[in-house]
């Protein structure tokens, strides 16, 4: 019997875990595009580098820990009503979305901001020495040198959206989770409820061994 219900759920098991591939991806680039920068500011307005503002950082950092703070579950709640503003429905892969990536941000953010605090600074004070602007710093000095660990963060946050993703089924977000939920937990599937976790695990491997193996291509260490 088993066997015939995960014969039956077949196309479903499909379509679930592309649109898992779905909500990762499009929060994996929300989350680089504004956290990469949000990271970076929060590194180079600390106490004793070259743009140095105490207030700024402050805030940003606050805010940032802040969300980092609120369980998924409760922020993915929470931000029903941004949800529907901003795509117009709270169900669905796309919906589920705007929370994973509310998540995602200040997360990726302070990873970036670990990365870069791994350079030497004598590396950047060298920089500030030749005159080079503060763009040009960041461009130039501080991305190439953290590009392996912020690749790292890459993948952690890849990683931890996979898992927020399967809790976004609880509010009928779509992917592996929200199937694990209606055919696995609701009717008391366990054959069903076992190949979603083998599912996600194979997933999570796949993604951690990729981002290792670029990791190291690219340390330059």
């Amino acid at each position: 019997m088993p066997l015939d219900s995960l014969i039956e759920i077949l196309p479903d098991l499909n379509k679930a875990f592309f649109q898992t591939l779905y909500m990762v991806s499009i929060s994996l680039v929300v989350a680089i595009i504004v956290g990469l920068p949000l990271g970076v500011l929060l590194f180079v307005t600390d106490r004793g580098l070259f743009l140095e503002n105490i207030p700024v950082r402050n805030v940003v950092g606050f805010v940032v820990n802040m969300v980092r703070s609120i369980p998924f579950i409760i922020l993915l709640v929470a931000l029903l009503p941004l949800t529907k503003l901003i795509t117009g429905t709270t169900i669905g892969p796309t919906a589920a979305s705007v929370s994973l990536s509310a998540a995602a941000i200040p997360f990726f953010a302070r990873i970036v901001e670990t990365a870069l605090r791994e350079i030497d600074k004598g590396v950047i004070e060298a920089a500030v020495a030749a005159g080079a602007t503060p763009w040009m710093i960041i461009k130039d000095v501080l991305l190439p040198e953290a590009r392996s660990g912020i690749l790292q963060g890459v993948t952690l946050t890849t990683i931890s959206l996979v898992a927020y993703s399967a809790m976004a089924g609880i509010v009928g977000g779509g992917g592996v989770g929200d199937l694990a939920i209606r055919f696995g937990y609701y009717r008391y599937d366990n054959a069903i409820m076992i190949t979603t976790i083998v599912i996600l695990i194979c997933l999570v491997q796949i993604i951690q061994i990729g981002g290792d193996r670029l990791a190291k291509v690219l340390d330059k260490r």
